[in-house]
């Protein structure tokens, strides 16, 4: 993420799907894990920024102590305890154009199959799915709903889908072909 990037998404002052801020904190993995993990099951996944009051989107930036904290190795080790499968992340440190430097964690998509979370702690439970759904106020939360469900499923049997034809194990024609095969062998019924 560089200042442009950070300048917009904070100028637009609200949290999104793929977009959550937290206040300046320094790196916990009992306080973030369920947040990373609902942005690894959204479609694109999505960017945790830290140093930015999340009800004001006041900007307060984080201090080199907070920085100091966000190690990646030691976060994908933390991290691994709470997911299955593993979640990819990166870490960033961007800088607002007054200077201010903020920590962007820039989590990615589960690759075919969901991301469940496998460990309790103050905040996630185990055997759970967490998302960030569009039909209430935007949080990471449980999968609650059929729609968020079918957003996953629907996500992770593409994945698979493409992943296979990537290694020759399906191939076929697409749906337009079939139709117009069906149509064919019905005579127009």
């Amino acid at each position: 993420m560089d200042t442009d990037e950070l300048e917009q998404r904070l100028e637009g002052g609200q949290e999104t799907q793929s977009f959550e801020v937290k206040g300046s904190m320094p790196w916990d993995h009992k306080s973030l894990a369920k947040d990373i993990l609902a942005m690894s099951n959204v479609r694109d996944g999505g960017t945790i920024l830290i140093g930015v009051e999340d009800d004001t989107f006041d900007r307060q930036g984080v201090t080199p102590d907070v920085r100091e904290t966000y190690k990646i190795d030691i976060m994908r080790d933390q991290m691994t305890q709470y997911a299955d499968p593993h979640v990819d992340f990166s870490v960033s440190y961007p800088t607002d154009r007054e200077g201010r430097e903020y920590v962007a964690i820039r989590v990615a998509p589960f690759r075919e199959i969901p991301v469940i979370c496998r460990r309790d702690s103050k905040d996630t439970v185990k055997g759970t799915i967490y998302y960030r759904g569009t039909d209430r106020r935007i949080e990471s939360a449980a999968v609650s709903n059929s729609y968020d469900m079918r957003d996953i499923v629907t996500v992770a049997a593409m994945r698979t889908r493409k992943r296979l034809e990537e290694l020759g194990a399906i191939t076929g024609p697409v749906v337009g072909e079939l139709k117009q095969r069906l149509d064919e062998e019905l005579g127009g019924l």
